[in-house]
Parts: C-alpha cells; structure tokens; sequence
C-alpha cells in the first residue's frame, strides 16, 4: 500500500483500484459509497445497525508504529467513508469472481482449512466446526448421462451469490429522474386521527411530495385493510402517508418532520389472553371433532391438561424494496419488486390507480428469501410507491429499513394452547381435546386460513380415536400477522407434541415410547377423512432411530447425566406428517412459457419466483429431460406478469411440482412439433432439427400448463381431501444444557425425510437443513419484545437473535427416504419446502428432556408449562434451585 500525504480529498483504494472523493459527504458510509457510487452491490444493506453482518468488508491500514499492514473487518453500515482515509477495502466481489476466479472460501466444492489456533473464534459455549453426512438415492444406472433429473446439481445463481454477482431488486441502479419514498407511520396503537400537518416536511430541501389517502385514484386496500391510514390507526407501525424525495436522507427528514395528532381510543389490545378477555376475534371458531372425546374421559386411567405458549417470529428475508418506472404513455408501469406473488403486486396496483391489469408488468428476477412475508405485503409497498409515481411522473423506489420492515409487517403468528388429555397407564391416548388461539394482529389478512391449517394439520402422526380441534384468531392491537414457512404447521404441533410428553412423564416412560404407541400403523383415514397410507412415515421413524443410534446414545446421555450435576444432556425423537399444498384446487394450477430459438438455445419462463429455493433450477432440469437438450443450452430471466399471466403465489411447497408440470407440458407441446424432423433426420443435431423447424415454418414457442390438484374442504361436515399429498419425516437431536446459564448446546441432529424421488438432492437436503435451523430458531432463540405502548422493541439482529453458524448442531446428518414412489407428482418427487420446520423442535423436546432431568435431581415437578423459545432465561428458570429461588417473580421465566 503507498504511503499517502494528508490533502482535503478523500483517497482510499476498493479493490485494489483509487478512489479519490473531493466532496465527501460526512454523513455517507461506506455501505452506500459501495453500492450507490461504486455499484459493488455484492456487499448487501441488510440491518443498518452492524448486527448481521451483510455489510462485513475488511479495511487495511497502515500502522505506523509497527510499520505493518494491519487487516480487520467492519460493518460497512457503521462506517463514515471520511475515516477511510488511505485504508484499502476489500468487497466481496474484491475476494472473486465468477468473471475471472472464486476464492476457495466461495466455491462450496472446496473449503479452507481452519487452524486450531482460530477454531476458538467459534466458541462461546464450547463449539466446533460442524460436520455430517448427506444420504440420498442415486439415479438408475439406465438414466441417460445427460438427463439431469434426480442429480445433485448446483443452484445456478449459487456461485453469483457467494461472490456479490447475484442483483437483487435492491441492487438494480438508479434510473434517470428516480426519487426516493420513506414511509410515515403511526405511533400509536389504537387512535382517532385528528390532523396530519405537512407543512414543515414539504417545506425542506429535496422534498417533492408527501402521498397521502386522498392521493390514491382508486381502491384504497379493503375496508378492514386499508393501504393508507384513514380516520383511525389500529396499531403502532401502520402506514398513514409516504414522503417522496430526492435522496433518501430527505425523505427520512421530512418523516421526522411530518406532526400527526392523535386522540387514544380504548380498548387497547396486545395479547391473545386480553383478547380472549375481550372477545376480540377476527373470525368465527373453527372446529373439527371424532369418536365420542368426553365419553373416552370417563374411562380413561389418567388425565392431564396444561398450557402451551409459542411465540411469534419475524421472516428476516432480504431485499424489501420495490422499484416502480412509470411509462411515457397509456398509463403502463414497470415494476420490479421482491415478492413471492407478482400478479398479487400486478392486481392491487391496478385496482389502487384505477387502470386495467394489462398496463402493469411486474418484474421478478430473484426475491432474496420469502418465507410467507412477502406474499401479501410486498403488493401494499407497489401500490403505495405506484400511487407516488403516478402523482409524481417519476420513478420511485421504497425501500424499507430493517426496523421499518419488522414494525411495519408482521411475522408468525404466536400460539396460546390449552389441552387435555386422557391415556391409559400403558401410554396409549384414548382422548384429547386442544383448544389453540393466534394473535392474529390487527387485520384477517391470512389468519383465517392460519388457524384453519393449524386446525387440519394439529394431529400430526397420531392415531387418536377421540379427537378434538378448535381454533380462534385474536385481534389485538399490533402489526398484522401474515403467512410464515410452515403455515401454522409449527405452532400447532408443538401442543400436540406437548401432550405427548406429558402423558410419557406421568405414565413414567420415554417420550419416544409413547410416540411410538400412538402413531399411525397402517392405511388409515386423518381426522378429516382423508384417507393416506402410514408406511412412508414408519419408515423415516424407524430408519432415523436407527442412523441416529438412538437407543445406544439414550444410555450414554444418562450416564453422562449422572456424572454431571450442573450440565444435563437431552435427547428427543419427533415423528413428522406435513400436508402440501393449498386446500383449493384453483390455487394449484400453474403455466410456463418456453422458446426455442434459431441458434438452438431455449428460453424458460414459468409462473413460480426463485426464492432461493432453487425453483429455477430444477426447472431448467425438468426442461432439460423432457428436450432431450443439456442444460447449458437452456436459460431462465426472470418471472414476469407479461409472459406468463395470472400465476399463483410460490408457496404451500408446491411451485416446484405445479410449474414442474407447466413446464414438462409446454416441452412435450415442443418436441411433438419437432418429432417429423427428428425422424425424417435421426442422426442430425439438436441445432439441425431446429433449423429445419423454422424452415417449415413449425411454431418454436409453446405454452403449458397444468390444471392443478383438486383440493376441497368442507367445514361444515368436518371432511375433505384438502391437501394433495404428505411428506414424512423424522428427526433426532441431543443437546448439552448448562444448567447454571440456560445456554445449551447441539451435540447432534438426524434427520431422515421422504422426498421420494428427488427432483434435485444437493436443493433439497439444502432445504431440509435451512428449515431445520430456521424452525430451530423459532423454538430456542427468536423471541420477539414489545414496549408497553404496543412498539415492537427486537427491530434487529442485537435484539432479535436469529440462528447462526455457532447454533447449527456439531453433528447434522440428512438422509433423504430411499425408494419411496408417489404417481401424483412429477418424477415422483415431493415439495420440501416448509416440512423440515417443526422439526427443529427436536431441539425444543431434547432441551425440555434435560431440564426435566435436572428438576427430578432436584426432586421438582417434572411438568411445567410449555414456552417457547426456549430461551437462555428461560432454560435457567426452569433449571430450578437455590440461586433461581433468590428471583423474586420466576413464573416470568416459568
């Protein structure tokens, strides 16, 4: 690095190459020097508050005293580019690049050694590196070499995204005449609005305009719903205008300024016990009942009821912006925006501004995680910011901060349930009766249809004669809660896995036993009549008890218990039934459109958006079989309204087997065109036949599509065939909690799924493990604070604790179920989207495993209510003894 001599310009090197600022802004950090002047939008605005680390880049300087070069990373969210005099920053595109070469740490085929003398960074709670084996079925041995259907192929964008090269919506440069939208939104909870005073904020520099309801020229959102405040305001975060300006620095100003006076109104409602209280519902009861549940009560030998609490759980995706690009003529827009569901974006944009569908194009190129967030409220954001450019004339981007995000949207939603349950002494469950209730926040939004899955889905694997279902979603008085991965599946089952450790506690056996007891044995009908074959998920029990040596290490773990009096280990075993799908047979249909051009390579475009999930690829896959063409000839933009209509939202875990079949049926459309050619010239090539093609005139763009599986529920008779089909599942974990400070550790996982038969292995065990660690965060760690006034307090990653590389087990195997066939889906393959969540609790119930082993040492109760997450603190209280008896209120903790 060269020495540098003071001066009033700003001069510090980014890869390798000067960079001389002679009018540096005080206020601009390095995050935005990167991604607005420099474009390097590899290094990602994620939190703002350096606690994600996103933004990390490593700064070199010079030190004088040793006369060293001394390299150390920062948050670039944190840092002013005016302290960067002469230092040298290194980006992640600065590490590799797909354009010239990756650095090992960012190809995923090779990994660096880690010296002992650096494995100590990872430890807080004694850790190491983490390590496991991945099990799937290979592909016949009779599969043509280049049909790629059932092989473990790479993500296509995986590579761009270990190198910063992957653009997000976010990432997309400023357009000419672009203004910036900052969101106003209320700080009350439950409010008549009695004026909005706008003159300070539309008086400062760079403001253009502040959009307000009076604005929009069509549907303000619904009647219950509404996009911009009107009247009143029914929770702190709600949206009453937008600012417009032309930086984003004078938008936040002109929020700061922007007086709106509010007059209280009562009552003011935040949890689902004061909701109860109040009888504050958003939707009648549902219900679903069997068998004879208070007849099977009077002949049972036991009973036991409890509680179970889960909290909520913010979706913490990337990239929450929304561009919106008003054309020169007949009212069209462009919009490029980061949502699971474009023709919901494209739909209430049309009925905001009042102009035809067809004058909308909603853009999608990858969405940067979903997770059920941003299948409803990304289409508020483009209506909000199309009102602005439709008022303006010029472009606008709104893009939320994290703290803005978590105010203003909502997440999962949490759970109150109280159960009851009835068993002999030999564990077998005669009767249970569970009554949950949501916190559904302040609109319906999707919590009709949450508690409606979490009534269907609750029984999971058991076969419990005598049954009963009833669910409530509350209305209280925060941020709407909306669709999460896993759908109320999560929460649901966490009480019915709750009953079952409490029946193995009072009947004195392991959970595992009791689980077993009462699972499904063989072809049977669910609660709901819908009839479904058990084998798979014997399967995946038996076969993970089995790889996990469960029974061997239970012993192992006892021991290690008796040993050691302030470490306890756990070990917990869960069984998985996860239904797919949507409950609607219109919500199941799905199209693509594929081109073939004259050079031979093939354009896919399909209704479903990369989420991350890999969707794309494993189009490209199913294109590639059913072309008979190597996927090097095949490509996929973007998902785009204009060319593939009226989609449904990717999610349910079904966009892969829907858009599969769209995609497979516009290929075979394709290739039946081409068959007279490639008989009339067998030995030719794929850019022959295609040549020819066009020659005779032979139309080489097809459309498919793919009418979608039928689905009904009928709730007044309690019966249907809601969902398509099941995935199974198991999964083993054993943990090592420190009873003295409630933090534990996760010594081993296991987990074996029926994916039958796997359109792509290496996507989907990557799945299966990320929804493993994220339903794991949802059960240990994420926990969400509130003030008293009803402001979210956990608005970032320093207050909201999210799963990190510290947090995944020590040992973490998958094992995809061999040999398992489903004729419903295409290849036989099976959606794994969401299932893997719940079984993350196999962390929760071996957490609980060791607590109870510490309260019988301490000859305490073994039972105490059930809430998660199950933080530190609360480990700690529930680890009862003389230091947690010095706490005066430890039902806080209970």
């Amino acid at each position: 690095m060269p020495h540098l001599s003071r001066s009033d310009e700003l001069v510090f090197f980014v890869n390798g190459r000067k960079v001389l600022e002679r009018n540096a802004d005080l206020e601009v950090t390095l995050l935005t020097f990167l991604r607005k002047n420099l474009r390097l939008t590899g290094t990602k605005y994620a939190c703002g508050r350096g606690g994600c680390g996103a933004c990390t880049v490593m700064v070199s300087k010079h030190d004088p005293v040793s006369r060293k070069i001394r390299h150390f990373s920062v948050t670039a969210c944190l840092v002013p580019i005016c302290s960067l005099y002469g230092a040298a920053v290194t980006t992640v595109e600065g590490v590799g690049s797909i354009k010239t070469r990756l650095h090992p740490v960012q190809d995923g085929r090779h990994f660096p050694e880690i010296s002992d003398r650096f494995l100590s960074a990872l430890e807080d709670f004694p850790a190491t590196v983490p390590q496991g084996v991945q099990r799937y079925q290979s592909v016949d041995s009779h599969q043509a070499l280049q049909d790629p259907v059932g092989r473990p192929i790479m993500h296509l964008s995986g590579l761009k995204h270990a190198t910063g090269e992957a653009i997000f919506c976010d990432d997309i440069p400023m357009v000419d005449k672009e203004l910036l939208m900052a969101l106003v939104t209320s700080t009350r909870a439950h409010a008549k609005i009695i004026s909005v005073d706008l003159s300070k904020a539309l008086e400062l520099p760079g403001v253009v305009d502040v959009i307000t309801a009076e604005d929009i020229p069509g549907t303000n959102g619904a009647e219950d719903d509404k996009l911009l405040a009107v009247d009143k305001v029914l929770c702190v975060g709600q949206i009453v205008c937008a600012v417009v300006a032309e930086t984003e620095a004078q938008a936040k100003r002109a929020v700061e300024e922007t007086k709106i006076a509010y007059e209280d109104l009562e009552p003011v409602i935040f949890t689902i016990e004061d909701a109860i209280k109040h009888s504050s519902f958003l939707c009648p009861e549902k219900k679903l009942e069997q068998g004879n549940v208070e007849k099977a009560f009077e002949e049972v030998d036991q009973i036991v009821e409890g509680e179970v609490h889960v909290g909520g759980q913010e979706h913490i995706y990337g990239n929450t912006g929304v561009l919106v690009i008003p054309k020169t003529e007949d009212k069209e827009l462009d919009i490029y925006v980061s949502t699971q569901d474009p023709a919901h974006v494209q739909k209430t944009v049309s009925s905001t501004l009042n102009i035809p569908i067809n004058r909308i194009t909603c853009h999608v190129k990858r969405v940067g995680g979903g997770f059920g967030g941003k299948v409803g409220r990304p289409a508020v954001l483009g209506a909000i910011a199309a009102v602005g450019a439709n008022k303006t004339g010029y472009p606008i981007r709104l893009v939320l901060d994290r703290e803005d995000d978590m105010l203003i949207t909502g997440g999962r939603h949490p759970l109150f349930g109280k159960y009851k349950v009835g068993f002999m002494n030999s564990g077998r469950i005669r009767a249970l009766d569970i009554e949950c209730f949501i916190n559904g926040g302040c609109t319906l939004d999707d919590s009709e249809l949450v508690t409606e899955f979490l009534i269907l889905k609750m029984e999971n694997a058991y076969k419990i004669r005598n049954l009963r279902f009833r669910g409530r979603a509350c209305m209280t008085n925060l941020p709407s809660n909306t669709a999460f991965r896993g759908f109320g599946f999560p929460q649901g089952t966490l009480v019915t896995e709750s009953c079952i450790t409490a029946v193995a506690a009072k009947c004195g056996l392991l959970p595992e036993k009791v689980r077993e007891k009462n699972m499904y044995k063989t072809v049977d009908k669910t609660i709901y009549k819908q009839a479904f074959n058990p084998e798979p998920l014997i399967r995946c029990w038996n076969e993970c008890l089995d790889k996990s040596s469960f029974h061997s290490r239970r012993m192992q773990v006892a021991e290690f218990n008796k040993k050691n009096y302030w470490r306890k280990r756990g070990l917990a075993v869960v069984p998985m039934k996860f239904s797919v799908g949507f409950a609607a047979t219109s919500f199941h249909q799905a199209a693509a459109l594929v081109h073939i051009y004259t050079d031979g390579s093939v354009l896919v475009t399909h209704g479903g958006n990369e989420l991350g999930q890999g969707i794309h690829t494993k189009m490209l896959q199913v294109a590639s079989r059913e072309l008979k063409v190597p996927m090097s000839h095949m490509h996929i933009c973007e998902t785009s309204t204009a060319t593939v209509p009226n989609t449904i939202a990717t999610a349910a875990s079904i966009g892969s087997d829907v858009n599969g079949r769209a995609v497979q049926n516009a290929c075979q459309i394709l290739l039946k065109r081409l068959e007279p050619i490639i008989k009339k010239n067998p030995e030719g090539t794929w850019e022959d036949w295609i040549e020819a093609a066009f020659e005779q005139r032979i139309s080489l763009s097809a459309t498919g599509y793919f009418r979608g599986y039928e689905a009904f529920m009928d709730w007044e008779k309690g019966e249907g065939d809601p969902f398509p089909y099941y995935v199974y599942g198991a999964a083993s974990s054993e943990v090592e909690v420190d009873c003295l400070t409630g933090a534990h550790k996760k010594i081993r996982t296991d987990i074996v799924m029926d994916a039958c038969c796997s359109l792509n292995p290496a996507i989907d065990i990557g799945q299966i493990e990320g929804s493993f660690t994220q339903g794991m965060g949802l059960y240990t760690t994420e926990e969400l604070k509130y003030f008293p006034e009803g402001v979210l307090y956990s608005r970032g990653p320093d207050d909201y604790k999210i799963p990190t590389i510290t947090d995944v087990p020590e040992e973490f195997n998958v094992s995809l179920l061999p040999s398992s066939q489903t004729p419903l889906t295409i290849y036989s393959s099976k959606g794994l989207g969401e299932s893997g969540m719940f079984l993350g609790s196999s962390v929760f119930f071996a957490i609980a495993d060791a607590v109870a082993t510490a309260r019988r040492e301490r000859d305490i109760a073994e039972d105490f209510t059930v809430r998660s997450p199950a933080t530190p603190e609360r480990v700690r209280m529930a680890c009862a003894d003389r230091f947690t008896e010095m706490v005066r209120d430890s039902r806080l903790f209970s």
